[in-house]
């Protein structure tokens, strides 16, 4: 049997531990911070450097990080609901890692900071829209005339058109787009899916989630909104086509609606530009799952 001295035992064993930074991402969060006195950075982009170069150190070593998105006020509730004294280090590792279960994260995969920021960001703006849809549609209680679960039910409905969908696009991969205006908030969401072998659609579960949940809300309450589907394969054009909310249902749009769509400036309204090398086009018949029912809640 080799042996091991205790130190490469240790070394090994420091390669199994994964570990979990709260990152401060922009300028007004890290002045935030800077009221501690335990908090020693003074610089923003300093410190952003200084992160960097500890996630490279720990990738060299093997060692697995997760990126979370530290927010300052969130932090300073923590503290206070836990009664720890948020200008202590040990209390932001105990919030970091209440942040690595349940905050916004993401995996340091090597990419430059630069780059994973963004993602960070994004991955925190979807949690939050899931979480805020999820409220709404909880709130929508129960239907008075059937005893039924509106917001439970026009998520099956939403989950139901959204498989529909996918299943009768084109092939190739898809990027979609929900947006609803009636809510007391403007909502959207994204959703990309590739088809990895013919029927064989790869989801992220998380983006999935959010993308019905938005839907959902958008059919329950009768808003204004829209979807909008870009399918992409090698050596054909983008196709591009969608449907607007409708009552509970939804209705698809001409082609020519999605070129005006596409092709106008939200603020200004001037025409822009068609992209080359893309077709709008009318989309995949539904069928009855398109359809909008007669039932009304």
């Amino acid at each position: 049997m080799a042996h091991t001295d205790h130190p490469t035992m240790r070394r090994v064993l420091r390669r199994e531990i994964a570990g979990t930074i709260g990152l401060l991402t922009d300028e007004h969060d890290f002045r935030a911070m800077r009221r501690y006195r335990s908090f020693t950075f003074d610089d923003h982009k300093i410190y952003l450097q200084q992160v960097e170069a500890l996630l490279r150190t720990r990738a060299s070593q093997g060692s697995h990080t997760t990126v979370a998105l530290f927010d300052p006020q969130e932090y300073a509730e923590f503290c206070m609901l836990t009664g720890l004294d948020p200008d202590v280090p040990s209390s932001r590792t105990r919030f970091t890692a209440e942040l690595a279960a349940t905050g916004p994260s993401v995996p340091y995969d090597g990419r430059p900071l630069a780059d994973l920021v963004p993602v960070l960001v994004d991955e925190a703006v979807r949690q939050a829209t899931w979480e805020y849809a999820s409220t709404l549609l909880a709130r929508l209680g129960v239907c008075g005339s059937c005893g039924e679960d509106i917001g439970r039910a026009a998520f099956t409905r939403a989950s139901a058109l959204l498989v529909r969908i996918l299943d009768t696009a084109h092939p190739g991969s898809r990027h979609l787009v929900c947006s609803i205006s009636g809510t007391p908030e403007p909502l959207a969401a994204v959703l990309h899916a590739d088809e990895e072998a013919p029927g064989a659609i790869q989801l992220d579960e998380a983006e999935a989630l959010e993308f019905t949940t938005v839907l959902a809300l958008g059919l329950a309450t009768h808003s204004p909104g829209g979807l909008v589907m870009r399918t992409s394969a090698p050596g054909t054009p983008d196709r591009i086509y969608g449907w607007r909310m409708r009552g509970d249902g939804l209705e698809p749009l001409t082609a020519g609606e999605v070129f005006d769509a596409y092709c106008t400036d939200i603020e200004s309204g001037d025409l822009i530009s068609p992209e080359s090398d893309v077709d709008y086009c009318t989309p995949p018949d539904l069928g009855e799952e398109g359809e909008t029912p007669g039932h009304r809640h």
